[in-house]
């Protein structure tokens, strides 16, 4: 595969087609930007796992049409990560949304902590959530990664502990925890097997005790960083990071399977 091709995104699984139609909002890009016309070769991705070399067949008013060649290999993922995310002061989120999304993020799901600098009402938090999810699509078309981080509705923290994965590793990240650091609970060997964690970080400010104790209720262990207190936008990057240097992506390890 040319890594120099452009990679784009279609919104329509592309997983058993031979043609696709991209939208008209990538027709500046790839016709005036990059100069491209028909016949130049490009890469598509449905951002589900699915990625094909693919040729420009022609451009028109509505778009690109574009014939699907070789389907691309993609790495399977070793471990699902969701990060629920205390919503902090305006465009700290966009930041952590993009870096997240490309360190394999699989959802994102902003919420309301009790320390979070001011509440969203219903019609800006949608308009939010449909910018971070483009931000997402873009991390993916930037890291070279086949599937897109989906980025959920705004929350409540009760709802946002409801919807966590029963069978998944449930972590709250808090400043003040004593006992549990992140290296333990990794390297804790009744665990080793899961690859399927949700993890909670909170706001500027970090969580109050009562919900740090509402999550335990719910399952989740309390975990630190250690003594380095991070910005919240670097606090979730360093997580990301961390967990995917023991179970994921950036593991040396080879093993299979777990829950």
């Amino acid at each position: 595969m040319d890594l120099t091709l452009p990679r784009i995104y279609s919104p329509e699984r592309i997983h058993d087609a031979s043609i696709c139609k991209l939208g008209a909002d990538h027709l500046r890009y790839l016709k005036s930007v990059l100069r491209l016309k028909p016949g130049d070769q490009i890469i598509v991705f449905d951002g589900f796992g699915h990625e094909f070399e693919a040729r420009i067949e022609s451009f028109n008013g509505k778009g690109i049409n574009v014939v699907l060649e070789a389907p691309l290999p993609t790495r399977e993922k070793r471990i699902r990560v969701t990060l629920a995310q205390g919503i902090p002061k305006a465009g700290k989120m966009d930041i952590i949304v993009k870096t997240v999304a490309e360190l394999g993020a699989d959802e994102i799901i902003p919420y309301q902590a009790h320390r979070s600098v001011k509440r969203v009402d219903a019609e800006k938090a949608s308009e939010k959530v449909t910018r971070w999810q483009k931000i997402a699509q873009e991390a993916a078309r930037s890291s070279r990664s086949s599937l897109i981080a989906s980025v959920k509705p705004v929350l409540s923290f009760d709802k946002m502990l409801l919807s966590a994965d029963p069978n998944a590793r449930k972590l709250i990240f808090w400043e003040e925890e004593q006992m549990w650091h992140i290296r333990d609970v990794l390297q804790d060997s009744e665990y080793a097997d899961f690859k399927n964690f949700f993890i909670i970080v909170g706001p500027e400010g970090g969580l109050s005790r009562e919900e740090v104790q509402q999550a335990k209720i719910c399952g989740f262990i309390s975990v630190s960083l250690g003594n380095q207190i991070l910005k919240v936008e670097t606090a979730a990057a360093a997580i990301l990071s961390i967990l995917q240097y023991e179970k994921g992506i950036f593991s040396h390890t080879t093993g299979e399977g777990g829950k």
